[in-house]
């Protein structure tokens, strides 16, 4: 028993318990008449949150429910968040999630067609291994800035920090539209991603201002599922833009779509904060007065600019080298690549000093990374996305040039993943929502539980989705390969996107079960760091796979002239016929550097068994975060 005793610890016992997850938060005790003191255990009947009809209203205008008011303890852009919820009905709540669906199918639309638009650009500039450095550098510093994003839409207010976003994924997609050569179409790579994933990010606060816990997966399944309509749609735009109008009108449509979808959301969100400002709901907190210098000094304290400018610098330079080392003279050797690389690593390592001991208002949450389930889930999503990335950058011409697919088909092979994963999202979100769940731990390890106990089906599904990723990972070495049917390649994206669709939602609900509602922004800020962090490196890993494996295998099977003619654009291989000599050499080469990308994929995925094992067993039942008419 004491060996047994001695195993019982949060980081080795994966179903460790304990009494601090049990308890309930402050808001609970205070509405069920417990003192900070008390155990749920001393008090029966459990508690019970009411919602909707069970609530007693205010008299007058607004929805506001007796005994709820905004907290004063939570900053600006929090505060209005509340009083949005408090101040409308449930018509409203309804008639805003349809156009936040709307709105999210049109960014599905943007993502998928300019994603693969990209493709034709890159070719169209002779510069393939670029692809690779763009990705990178858009990843890294979209993903950054996340947690500045976070401080403006809890200082300033959810409308305010959307508009911001997509004034800036406007003007990217205008930059991109107008580029003639590869250095502008990098600049306006970054400047859509920060704008896009801005507004991506403020879309899912939406989400979580607004949904139980109970429901908060599947509603962040649910505004996935755009993207299986434009799974079916997106071969046809992209086939229609290539051969018509040309790759720089895809990206101008969406510069005139994309206001005309946002602007409303952006109005609903506005009038409903001043609603609820009338109502008496929450006070407006007048800025004190600064001059320019002062307003300047000010925000660049508040957003932690040096901290930012370190964290940037710091992956780019460290990250990049992999896919430019073939392109400079020396390679390796050079100069330039061995100063990226020891700048990076400095520059990385000094960014943690000055968190500690230079930063007024340090730029990490880092008292949110000390919990265990946070960290966990970012261990999570950052290995997920890592690995996604490793096999997932050169997918696309993959099928073309080994697989002989067309454009319209080679698009439907890359939207498998999407359409799998948002398609299981919505089934665990359904699950999770019908049969009552109650902790973290069940979110993945046995995924539902009802009063009674675990349910088989649904236990069997979460014990299986973590080796199944790794397994469909695996599985890509074998298959992803000159020769393979396409089927076996289907088979292998069907089992990743049936394990992803599981496992994406579920670490954002572990993570934001550990905080309050205050925390919200900061922690999705923080995951979807994460995420980009570790696509960045799954991007850099495929990006110096490419670069290094690739031109060196084409070398020894073609003349030089055509091996460097493939290498510098992909379309040039397709000007061979499948099954002539030349393709089939291009495929052996493709072959052996899809097979690297995918045995570094592989070895990835098992961070995410580490990932979940160390996540709090937190009782969600005893969670209230938001108040107000919710889903």
């Amino acid at each position: 028993m004491g060996f047994l005793s001695a195993l019982d610890r949060p980081y080795i016992n994966p179903f460790y318990h304990s009494q601090e997850d049990e308890e309930p938060d402050d808001v609970v005790k205070e509405e069920s008449g417990l003192t900070s003191s008390s155990s749920p255990s001393d008090h029966s009947p459990p508690y019970q949150e009411a919602y909707g009809h069970m609530k007693t209203p205010v008299p007058g205008s607004g929805a506001a429910y007796a005994g709820e008011q905004v907290d004063p303890d939570y900053q600006a852009g929090v505060q209005k968040a509340e009083g949005v919820t408090l101040a409308w009905n449930k018509r409203a709540l309804w008639i805003t999630y349809i156009w936040i669906y709307v709105v999210y199918f049109e960014i599905a639309l943007m993502s998928t067609i300019t994603g693969y638009l990209g493709n034709y650009a890159n070719a169209d500039f002779s510069t393939s291994q670029l692809l690779s450095v763009s990705s990178v550098m858009s990843s890294i510093i979209g993903g950054v800035l996340r947690l500045p994003t976070a401080k403006i839409i809890d200082i300033w207010g959810r409308a305010e920090g959307f508009f911001v976003m997509m004034c800036i994924c406007i003007i990217g997609l205008i930059i991109f539209a107008a580029s003639n050569n590869v250095q502008t179409y990098a600049a306006a790579s970054v400047i859509y991603y920060i704008g896009y994933d801005g507004m991506y990010y403020v879309m899912t606060v939406f989400i979580a201002d607004t949904t139980r816990l109970k429901h908060r997966i599947l509603m962040l399944a649910i505004s996935q599922t755009p993207f299986i309509c434009t799974a079916f749609t997106t071969p046809y735009a992209v086939s229609s833009f290539v051969s018509g109008a040309g790759w720089r009108w895809g990206y101008g449509t969406f510069a005139i779509v994309t206001p005309v979808a946002c602007l409303p959301l952006c109005g609903i969100f506005l009038y409903y904060q001043r609603k609820a400002e009338k109502m008496g709901l929450y006070k407006r907190t007048e800025s004190p007065v600064r001059g320019w210098y002062q307003t300047i000094v000010h925000y660049w304290i508040e957003f932690d600019m040096v901290g930012v400018f370190l964290l940037c610098a710091g992956f780019v330079l460290f990250l990049l080298p992999f896919s430019l080392a073939t392109s400079v003279a020396g390679q390796w050797k050079s100069a330039s690549i061995i100063s990226m690389l020891v700048i990076g690593f400095v520059i990385l390592c000094l960014f943690p000093v000055w968190e500690r001991f230079g930063a007024s208002k340090p730029f990490l949450p880092w008292d949110k990374l000390k919990d265990r389930t946070v960290f966990g889930s970012v261990l999570c999503i950052s290995s997920l996305y890592a690995a996604f990335y490793c096999w997932n950058l050169y997918y696309y011409t993959f099928n073309q040039v080994v697989l002989g697919l067309g454009t319209r088909d080679a698009t439907y092979m890359g939207e498998i993943y999407t359409v799998g994963s948002c398609f299981f999202g919505v089934i665990t979100g359904q699950a999770l929502s019908i049969s009552g769940l109650k902790n973290t731990r069940q979110l993945t390890v046995s995924s539902v539980s009802s009063s009674n106990g675990l349910s088989a089906t649904s236990g069997l599904l979460s014990h299986l989705c973590k080796p199944l990723y790794i397994m469909g990972t695996g599985l890509l070495i074998h298959f992803r390969q000159p020769g393979t049917a396409v089927g076996y390649v289907v088979m292998c994206q069907i089992f990743i996107a049936f394990a992803g669709g599981t496992l994406v939602p579920c670490h954002q609900v572990a993570a934001l079960a550990a905080g309050t509602h205050g925390e919200f922004a900061t922690t999705l800020a923080l995951l979807y760091l994460a995420s980009s962090v570790g696509g960045a490196i799954g991007d850099s890993i495929a990006g110096g796979i490419w670069t290094n494996v690739y031109p060196g295998e084409l070398a020894k099977r073609l003349p030089a002239d055509v091996a460097t003619s493939v290498y510098t654009s992909y379309t040039n291989a397709l000007t061979y016929p499948v099954g002539s000599e030349t393709r089939d050499a291009i495929g052996v080469a493709f072959g052996i550097a899809q097979r690297d990308m995918c045995i570094a994929a592989s070895s990835i995925t098992a961070l995410t068994f580490i990932a979940v094992w160390i996540w709090r067993d937190i009782n969600l039942a005893n969670k209230k975060q938001i108040k107000g008419v919710v889903v």
